[in-house]
């Protein structure tokens, strides 16, 4: 390889410019409202990483890559100067609270006590805790996203299940605004890129539902509400089968119900994304058949390329398209397939920008930082007894095998190298910029009620 990329000058200096960096950037930017964006603050220099798992995970992909000086540092100062959208994944998470954890299991907690007490804290804790705060921070900084389709729901349709996440990412965002605030519309996200801030805009793992079944209005009266208290984006399902249709992880591929459309009809009416990461392929080509505005499978991958119950097949990719929506293709070894990944990664991207075009594809990582404190965190944590398996998780046994190397490689702070592979790959300065960021955040704005 001509003019190899030093490792120490790699890691020392272009590797933090991802984050602060607010200059505008020099292409065109994707939409009118976009465009409109134009006064930034000087741009601040970069600040060097510290942190010892993200270098790791860079210089894993680094390797992988082999990217140029020129294509590095033309990647991160692109990567820096654009609205970064991860379509759909997860804000970085904290270490639990041991002793509190090992505390609440000696007063014998139950385990949905303990599943909610740890859920709580990796969401939270970067409020609280000055040490998960800095972690926090830092990821963030470091991975240059802009704005995070944030999973703030839990699998199912229980209206007090769905809510849980939904308080824990508002109360972050309400405390933290000066860093990550919650983003309710467009304009939002566009504003926290030139406040040189972070958002997150909410996206729920169900739809809330009465569960009273006394007519389809009544039962459909809660979407409303979680549209009020800032959700944007809803799965018609989650693996298994529900009252709108069938999963992907469903044998019989039944696909959309009477009801699920009904509800899709709610969702272009109110102005949420209709979501078919985890819907069966049936379901997901009738969601895109029946929808008056755009559908996404914000986190999934493409099946000719590697055959997997979350991936869709090229007849559903198109459906979707078809709606002026998109696929997010996500962060996990075992869905990208091939070598499993960032290489893989790019893969996938080029398979649909080839297949469908420059403005039906982004990135839904569907993978999260942790902090480097849980360790030694979970090490106070005594053993419980292992669970039966979630409902959630009841799909056929997959023979992939994921290494080290596939996950690191593409950890989600290493979003910049995302940008730096698809410079490497011949893709134009604006075309990168509708991947990473400005295809979701159209969708977002041709969906906005």
């Amino acid at each position: 390889m001509k003019n190899p990329v030093n490792r120490r000058s790699f890691l020392g200096t272009s590797l933090g410019i991802a984050a602060t960096s607010l200059g505008a950037a020099k292409t065109s930017i994707l939409t009118a409202a976009e465009k409109e964006v134009t006064a930034t603050k000087t741009p601040v220099k970069p600040k060097p990483i510290q942190n010892e798992t993200i270098l790791h995970a860079r210089k894993v992909a680094l390797e992988i890559l082999k990217p140029t000086p020129k294509q590095l540092e033309h990647g991160l100062k692109l990567h820096a100067d654009s609205l970064v959208f991860d379509a759909y994944g997860f804000a970085p998470r904290a270490a639990v609270d041991g002793d509190r954890l090992a505390a609440a299991i000696k007063e014998h907690a139950s385990s949905a006590e303990l599943k909610d007490l740890r859920e709580d804290m990796s969401m939270t804790r970067c409020v609280t805790d000055p040490a998960e705060q800095r972690e926090f921070k830092e990821a963030f900084d470091a991975a240059g996203v802009t704005c995070v389709f944030q999973n703030a729901g839990e699998e199912g349709q229980d209206p007090l299940r769905l809510i849980k996440r939904l308080a824990r990412f508002t109360y972050t965002t309400d405390m933290l605004s000066d860093f990550v605030s919650k983003a309710v519309t467009p304009d939002d996200i566009l504003q926290a890129k030139q406040d040189g801030r972070h958002c997150l805009y909410l996206t729920g793992n169900g739809v809330p539902l009465t569960q009273q079944w006394v007519t389809t209005t009544d039962e459909m009266k809660y979407m409303r509400i979680f549209y009020q208290l800032g959700i944007r984006m809803m799965h018609m399902t989650y693996n298994r089968r529900n009252m709108l249709g069938d999963g992907c992880a469903e044998p019989a591929n039944a696909g959309l119900s009477d009801f699920g459309r009904e509800v899709v009809a709610e969702m272009n009416r109110l102005g949420i994304i209709p979501d078919v990461a985890h819907s069966g392929w049936q379901t997901s080509l009738e969601t895109a058949q029946v929808s008056k505005r755009p559908v996404v499978a914000s986190h999934t991958t493409c099946n000719t390329l590697h055959h997997h119950i979350r991936s869709k097949p090229d007849h559903v990719i198109k459906a979707i398209t078809d709606t002026g929506g998109l696929i997010g293709i996500c962060c996990i070894p075992r869905y990208l397939g091939g070598k499993g990944d960032i290489s893989a990664l790019l893969d996938q991207i080029d398979y649909v920008v080839k297949k469908f075009g420059i403005d039906h594809v982004a990135i839904g990582t569907d993978v999260s930082y942790t902090s480097r404190n849980s360790a030694l965190e979970n090490k106070k944590v005594p053993r419980t007894p292992r669970s039966r398996k979630p409902w959630r998780s009841l799909w056929p046994a997959d023979p992939f095998v994921e290494t080290p190397e596939m996950r690191t490689s593409i950890a989600w702070t290493n979003w910049p190298l995302f940008t730096v592979g698809l410079v490497q790959r011949g893709y134009s300065d604006t075309d990168v910029q509708k991947i990473i960021g400005g295809n979701i955040l159209r969708v977002c704005q041709q969906s906005f009620s």
